[in-house]
């Protein structure tokens, strides 16, 4: 705590993380604190007694649950693309060679009452139950555009350019159908909302690219991948990494107060009356309430099951995007996010769910209950929300770099964005995540 360092961060979330790893591989003096004694912050992962004491205010679970030691139930459940930019900064650092993985077995989207597998090619188009046979022909005419387009080769653009026709004149070229745009655009391009179809068409065909070569570098049923043990591996994955590029670490550090000069830069954090020098530093937005603003909150519901999710072909893990227009009036999609034992985060025929959405009411129970239905019975169900916070200030006056609030997504690719955009700021430069992430040897299950 006496020392200078180059940057302070504080908190030990993923996103600080990988920033606080990424940044000591660089050269930077990382020292890295959190008030908490345990690794995550907000994107921990609890066991059995930590969950019911969180919700339920009793350190006393049922015990056909099984041993608490058994689970590990993330409170930010997101899989990973294969090709996203996640694994690409794991592949990029090396640190693929502290986890394991297992591929998710499906991913799927809700559509006029049932579950449908996400097609994401043209020969997936042609058996897809989401469509009529002339709708099929025509989506299979599209993903056949959109696999063969390569930005740098004209020949592929077919006299489009990308970066000024829109999402929505580009698919009316092809004559699809809104249903067969939602889900093109909600479940394969991942679109949290439909701005999209409004905005350059090149970044949409980027996501669909990006969920095809994902989904074919496995050959298995989804384009995702998840840890085993589940997500809290991620952030003590690359807080190995900073450790061993020199970076410090302290946990239990009571206040972190960041100390600012009289012009209003951060210049160190003060713990236990001592402060630690420093240049720069990187927060969550819990560490500096006075420099965030509430842009909205994150509606959840955990389940504790014994079952896989019905009608997802017995799927031990799973994600379900149930798009905006197919809830009636709501303005975002819910996502229905499943794991279980066989990715080691529960016992033996223990299945964990949980369903997220942008809350647009106070009550969470109502709001959630499209994916809960999709459930079928559960043993266990808990309900919470959680505000979203963004940085109001301006790093370059102030020095401080705040990471925004974890979406309702259940998938990394916002998640990284956010973190890209920050090692940036911090830096002045781009990460390279240009590498063939195949390339590595990453251990599957």
């Amino acid at each position: 705590m006496d020392e200078e360092y180059d940057v302070i961060v504080l908190g030990t979330g993923l996103k600080e993380c990988i920033l606080s790893g990424l940044l000591s591989v660089d050269g930077f003096k990382v020292l890295h604190m959190d008030r908490n004694g345990y690794y995550g912050g907000e994107s921990t992962s609890l066991n059995l007694v930590q969950l019911w004491k969180r919700f339920r205010g009793s350190d006393k679970p049922p015990a056909y649950l099984g041993p608490s030691k058994d689970y590990n139930v993330d409170m930010i459940p997101k899989f990973m693309m294969a090709n996203g930019s996640l694994m690409r900064t794991l592949v990029r650092t090396n640190v693929t060679k502290y986890l394991s993985f297992k591929t998710v077995d499906g991913s799927y989207v809700f559509n006029k009452g049932k579950i449908h597998k996400v097609p994401a090619t043209d020969m997936e188009a042609l058996k897809s139950s989401l469509m009529g046979l002339l709708e099929k022909r025509r989506a299979r005419n599209f993903f056949i555009y959109v696999q063969n387009y390569d930005e740098s080769d004209p020949k592929t653009h077919q006299g489009l350019n990308l970066s000024r026709v829109t999402t929505r004149q580009l698919i009316s070229k092809y004559g699809l159908s809104d249903n067969t745009t939602e889900f093109i655009g909600h479940a394969l391009a991942l679109h949290r909302d439909d701005q999209y179809l409004n905005e350059p068409a090149l970044d949409t065909v980027k996501r669909m690219k990006l969920y095809a070569a994902s989904l074919s570098r496995f050959q298995e049923g989804s384009p995702y991948l998840y840890p085993l043990y589940g997500l809290a591996e991620l952030p003590q994955a690359f807080a190995r990494l900073s450790a061993a590029y020199g970076g410090t670490y302290m946990l239990n550090k009571p206040e972190c107060k960041v100390e600012f000069d009289t012009r209003g830069k951060a210049y160190g954090v003060t713990s236990q009356g001592i402060t630690a020098r420093c240049k720069k530093v990187v927060c969550d937005p819990s560490y500096l309430p006075n420099k965030v603003r509430k842009v909205g909150k994150v509606a959840r519901a955990i389940a504790i099951m014994s079952h896989p999710i019905p009608n997802t072909n017995q799927s031990h893990s799973a994600q379900i995007i149930l798009p905006q227009k197919q809830l009636g009036r709501r303005k975002s999609d819910m996502y229905l996010f499943c794991c279980s034992y066989s990715h080691k985060v529960a016992p033996k025929g223990r299945f964990i769910a949980f369903v997220l959405t942008e809350a647009e009411t106070d009550r969470p129970e109502m709001e959630l209950k499209p994916g809960i239905d999709l459930l079928g019975a559960v043993d266990e169900l808990f309900f919470d929300t959680y505000d979203r916070y963004k940085p109001i200030n301006t790093p370059s006056s102030d020095h401080c770099f705040i990471s925004t609030s974890y979406d309702a997504t259940t998938h990394f690719e916002s998640t990284l964005m956010d973190v890209l955009s920050m090692y940036t700021m911090i830096t002045g430069k781009t990460l390279d995540l240009s590498m063939d992430p195949s390339a590595a040897g990453i251990a599957i299950e």
